[in-house]
C-alpha cells in the first residue's frame, strides 16, 4: 500500500463515508487511492475547494460523522483557508487534508507550494505535516508511513473532543507515493501529551451553588448558545427549562436548542434579536449563560449587558471564562454533563417564583412582536420565509443560509424545533456558505429535505456548486431572495450614512440604483438571470414576483424531484428589524 492508500483507509476506519475533494498535482495519488475505495467512501467533486470545505461542515453540523475535505497544494490549499477559519469560529469539527510538494523541494518556492500549516496555524484547532525525518532514508520513510493511522486517529479525536474545531493534515507527495514494506496498524495508540479533554465530573458544590441562585431569583433567563448543540445537550436543556419554567433565548448558533415555537421561547437575542429577548436579558436578575461566548453581536456594549443580574457561565472551554464578561459563578464543564447533574439535583422546592416575571415578559411579547408591513403583491423576505416554514415545518427540514439580511430574516421567522437543523456561518459571517453547506447536508442525509435560503449577493460567492448538485444528484432546494443589492450593507447605508450607495448595487453601473437614485422596488429585469444560470447547470428553476403566485411556486419547488432554484424578487428597501446599533444597548433598540 502507498501512503495515499494508508491515509484513505485510515479515513474509512474512522467512520468517514464521504470526502469532498478537488484534485491537483500534489494530491493525485490521494484521488487514485479514493478511486480504489469508491465502494467504501464516496468522493464528491466540488467545483471550488472552499465549497468542499463548507460541504464538509454540512456533514459535521448535522450528523455524527466528521466532514472531510481535500485539496491539492498551493492555491488548492489556500482556497480552504476561509472554510477552516469559519469552522474554527463556530467550533465545528472538520478534517482538511492537503497535498503538499515533495519534502526535498519544500521551502524552494516550488510550483504550487504554499506553507499551508503556517498559514492555517491560527485558524485550526491542530495541524499535522506527515514527513520523514530523512526523505532519502528508507527506514525513515517507512516510519512516516506507519505514523499515518496514528495521525489520522489523533486528528479525529482532537476535532471532536473538548471545544470542537478543524484539524489540518498536510501530506507531502513523496510520502503519498512511498510504498509500505510491512503491515500497517490502523488502531495505534495516540500520542497527545498535554491534551486531556475528558468529560470531567461537575462538582456537586457548584451545582448546589447554581441551584441556590435559581431558587432565589425572581427574573431568571436562559441564554443558550451553540455549545448546547455541540454537546448534544438540547434534550437536557429543554427538560430543565420546562421544569424550572424559565424563559429561553438563543444565539444565532443556538437556534433549535429549545423549540422555537414553544411559548417559553423568546427566540434569538442580540443585534437582530427580538425586542422581548433583549429587554428580558437587560432586566434579568439571573443570567444562565449556557454554551455561549458573549459575542459582541449579542452583548452590544459589554458594560451594559445583563448588568442587573448574577451571571452563571457554563462552557467547556476555560479560555471563555471571564474573557468578555465576568461570571459570578463560572463552571468549566461539558454542558450536557452539567445539565444532567443539574436536572438530577433540581427539586420542586428549587423552582423559582416567576409569575410576575412571566407577566412582564408576555407583555413585551405582545407589545413588540416580530412583524413586517403589508407590501401588497410584492414578496417581502419575511413573508417568504414564514410561508416556507408553514409548508415545511412538519417535514423536519435542514435549513442552510448564506450571510446577509436573508440570514437574519431566516433566524427570526423560521422557528426551529430541533437542534442540528439550522446551519449558519455565525462567527465569521461568510458569504457563500449556504449553497455548499446544503450540498454537504444533502450528501449526509440523502432522503431529507434540505433548503438553502440565500441572497443574490451571497450565492454568487459559490454559485459554481450548482454544478455539483446536478452532477452528484443532490436535490437541494434553493430559495433565493433576490433584491439586487448587498442588503445588509444597504441597511447600514440607509441607517447611518444618509442612504449613500457605495458599491452595494449588484447590477450594471449605469443603472440609477448604483447611486441609490432608482425606485427599484420591483425590477423589470434582474441581473444576473439566475433562472438561465441554474438551467445551464441542469437544474430546474423559476422566477416569481407576485405574492399571490408565491405559495404555489414554493410548493412546486418543494415537491420537485431534483435540485431546484426558486428566484424570488424582493424589494430592496426592507430592513432587518429590530436592530441594536453596533456598540449600543437593549435600550437603544431600533424598532421602526
Amino acid at each position: 500500500m502507498t501512503g495515499a492508500d494508508i491515509l484513505v483507509e485510515s479515513l474509512i476506519r474512522q467512520g468517514s463515508e464521504s470526502v469532498f475533494a478537488y484534485p491537483g498535482g500534489a494530491s493525485m495519488p490521494l484521488h487514485q487511492a479514493l478511486r480504489k475505495c469508491r465502494d467504501r467512501i464516496r468522493t464528491i467533486l466540488p467545483r471550488h475547494e472552499q465549497g468542499g470545505g463548507f460541504a464538509a461542515q454540512g456533514v459535521s453540523r448535522t450528523s455524527d460523522q466528521i466532514g472531510v475535505c481535500m485539496a491539492t497544494s498551493g492555491p488548492g490549499a489556500t482556497n480552504l483557508v476561509t472554510s477552516l477559519a469559519d469552522a474554527k469560529m463556530d467550533s465545528v469539527p472538520m478534517i482538511a487534508v492537503t497535498g503538499q510538494v515533495s519534502q526535498k523541494v519544500i521551502g524552494t518556492d516550488a510550483f504550487q507550494e504554499t506553507p499551508i500549516v503556517e498559514i492555517a496555524r491560527a485558524i485550526t484547532k491542530h495541524h499535522y505535516m506527515i514527513t520523514a525525518d530523512d526523505p532519502d532514508d528508507e527506514e525513515s520513510v517507512q516510519e512516516a508511513l506507519r505514523s499515518i493511522p496514528r495521525i489520522v486517529k489523533e486528528a479525529y479525536f482532537v476535532a471532536r473532543t473538548g471545544r470542537q474545531g478543524p484539524v489540518l493534515i498536510d501530506f507531502p507527495k513523496n510520502i503519498q507515493i512511498a510504498v509500505a514494506e510491512s503491515d500497517i496498524d490502523y488502531d495505534p495508540p495516540m500520542f497527545l501529551p498535554g491534551y486531556h479533554p475528558e468529560r470531567r465530573k461537575v462538582a456537586q458544590e457548584q451545582v448546589n451553588q447554581v441551584i441556590a441562585a435559581i431558587r432565589r431569583s425572581k427574573k431568571p433567563i436562559l441564554y443558550v448558545g451553540g455549545g448546547c448543540i455541540a454537546s448534544d445537550a438540547a434534550g437536557e436543556l429543554t427538560k430543565f427549562a420546562k421544569r424550572a419554567n424559565i424563559p429561553v433565548t438563543m444565539t444565532c448558533m443556538g437556534l433549535g436548542a429549545f423549540p422555537g415555537d414553544d411559548p417559553q421561547s423568546l427566540h434569538m437575542l442580540g443585534m437582530h434579536g427580538t425586542v422581548y429577548s433583549n429587554y428580558a436579558v437587560d432586566e434579568a436578575d439571573l443570567l444562565l449563560a449556557f454554551g455561549v461566548r458573549f459575542d459582541d453581536r449579542v452583548t452590544g456594549k459589554l458594560d451594559e449587558f445583563a448588568k442587573h443580574g448574577k451571571i452563571v457561565h457554563v462552557d467547556v472551554d476555560p479560555s471563555e471564562m471571564h474573557k468578555n464578561k465576568e461570571a459570578h459563578i463560572p463552571v468549566i464543564a461539558d454542558l450536557k454533563v452539567f445539565l444532567e447533574a443539574l436536572n438530577e439535583s433540581f427539586t420542586d422546592e428549587d423552582i423559582p417564583e416567576t409569575d410576575e416575571w412571566w407577566t412582564q415578559v408576555n407583555e413585551w411579547k405582545e407589545k413588540y412582536p416580530l412583524k413586517y408591513a403589508d407590501a401588497g403583491d410584492f414578496i417581502l423576505p419575511q413573508y417568504a420565509i414564514e410561508e416556507l416554514w408553514r409548508q415545511t415545518v412538519e417535514k423536519d427540514p435542514y435549513i442552510c443560509v448564506g450571510v446577509g439580511q436573508h440570514q437574519m430574516f431566516a433566524a427570526q421567522f423560521y422557528k426551529f424545533r430541533k437542534p442540528n437543523h439550522w446551519l449558519s456561518s455565525s462567527g465569521l459571517g461568510t458569504m457563500g456558505f449556504g449553497l455548499p453547506a446544503a450540498m454537504g447536508v444533502q450528501a449526509a442525509h440523502p432522503d431529507s429535505l434540505v433548503v438553502d435560503i440565500d441572497g443574490d449577493g451571497s450565492i454568487l460567492m459559490n454559485i459554481q456548486e450548482l454544478a455539483t448538485l446536478h452532477c452528484e444528484k443532490l436535490p437541494v432546494k434553493v430559495l433565493l431572495l433576490n433584491n439586487q443589492h448587498l442588503g445588509m450593507v444597504v441597511q447600514w447605508e440607509d441607517r447611518f450614512m444618509d442612504g449613500r450607495r457605495a458599491n452595494t448595487y449588484l447590477g450594471p453601473v449605469d443603472h440609477p440604483e448604483a447611486l441609490g437614485e432608482g425606485e427599484g422596488s420591483h425590477y423589470e429585469e434582474t441581473y444576473p438571470n439566475f433562472v438561465q444560470m441554474a438551467q445551464s447547470f441542469g437544474l430546474q428553476a423559476k422566477q416569481v414576483r407576485s405574492k399571490k403566485e408565491f405559495p404555489a411556486a414554493l410548493k412546486e419547488m418543494l415537491e420537485s424531484d431534483g435540485a431546484y432554484v426558486l428566484d424570488v424578487v424582493c424589494p430592496y428597501q426592507e430592513h432587518v428589524l429590530p436592530m441594536i446599533p453596533s456598540g449600543g444597548t437593549a435600550r437603544d433598540i431600533i424598532i421602526d
